[in-house]
């Protein structure tokens, strides 16, 4: 099996929690290491590898890819060195900061020959790939709105300054906005226009804490929001179609299994505990039918596994630099919009 020499750019809590566990666990990934600038951390979890002092020594190194998981403000910067250099990436989420640096490394990544993929794990949360499967079934008729929210409840201010300082990467509207922009372009497609309200609601918070996002289609409208402020969170995907909805809470575990040190697999891996089903309340076959949904498993092993299949195999990348694009366009308007006060065309 063709090995793909692999590192990461930053050993903090995504590359400990997110990527190095599949790394390892992937036959298909070797796991050369890290570049830490202070804290030299990787190696007392995997003792083999190597911690770099300098961006310019892992390049230098014989790697094939490269995960840029540092923080939003440096991924266009640092993408562009890796793609330079001659390694295919993974860039997390945001992709960039502007649509302009967007366009630039997917122009970059064609002409170098290299793959490039956004890390946009929450495709393969378990939530999110059951809605996908009611969406696709087509049990609720035609559509007619849905709702997706990313809430929690913490009025506090990350102890991380990168992420509070006013920068082009900061906001959550960079941060969790692209998990729901992206699961909503990835089932619905791309809108025709777009609405924003993007507000700061956390005392001494200087950047943006809560966006409610009307993305207008033809015939159905999908509204996005997240914020912090939400003790009793509402469900995380309402649809509702001329037939029937479907209500489903957030309850992928992967995050908090992953954050207790326990490793993937191929069996068990991503399954919501009992009580998270969703609610599919429709008509079929001109029966109506109120019943509790078995929720799908989901496993982020699947987009590392996508990732090796395209640079083994030349094939389309699982997330494709083009679809992290289109969530900065979204994104972009949704700024644009916010200051205009009014809908954007796309």
């Amino acid at each position: 099996m063709q090995k793909i020499k692999t590192a990461l750019l930053s050993y903090g809590m995504s590359g400990k929690v997110f990527h190095a566990p599949f790394l390892e666990f992937h036959p298909g990934f070797v796991l050369v290491g890290s570049w830490e600038r202070s804290k030299q951390l990787i190696q007392l979890d995997y003792p083999n590898v190597k911690s770099y002092p300098t961006l310019e020594g892992l390049l230098q190194d014989d790697i094939d890819l490269v995960i840029v998981n540092t923080p939003v403000g440096t991924h266009f910067e640092y993408a562009k060195q890796v793609l330079l250099a001659g390694k295919h990436a993974v860039v997390e989420k945001a992709f960039t900061t502007t649509v302009a640096e967007a366009q630039e490394l997917v122009n970059l990544a064609k002409e170098k020959g290299l793959k490039l993929s956004v890390f946009q794990n929450r495709r393969w949360d378990s939530d999110f790939k059951t809605v996908q499967k009611v969406v696709t079934d087509k049990v609720l008729g035609e559509l007619v709105e849905a709702e997706f929210h990313f809430d929690r409840y913490n009025p506090l201010l990350s102890p991380k300054g990168h992420k509070e300082t006013v920068n082009s990467g900061a906001g959550i509207l960079k941060d969790l906005g692209p998990h729901l922009i992206d699961q909503a372009l990835y089932l619905f497609g791309f809108p025709q226009s777009v609405f924003a309200d993007i507000r700061i609601t956390r005392e001494h918070s200087l950047v943006d804490d809560w966006i409610d996002i009307l993305l207008y289609y033809s015939d159905f409208r999908v509204r996005l929001k997240a914020g912090f402020f939400v003790r009793e969170a509402n469900p995380a995907y309402v649809i509702h179609g001329k037939k029937g909805s479907f209500l489903k809470p957030r309850g992928d575990v992967q995050e908090d299994e992953l954050k207790l040190g326990k490793k993937p697999n191929l069996d068990s891996w991503g399954t919501e505990v009992p009580g998270n089903e969703g609610l599919l309340h429709t008509e079929i076959v001109g029966r109506i039918i109120k019943e509790k949904v078995p929720t799908l498993q989901g496993n982020y092993y699947d987009f590392f596994d996508g990732v090796y299949q395209s640079i083994v195999n030349d094939t389309e990348e699982p997330v494709t630099a083009q679809e992290g694009l289109q969530v900065m366009q979204i994104i972009e308007e949704a700024i644009e919009s916010n200051a205009q006060g009014k809908i954007i065309a796309l």
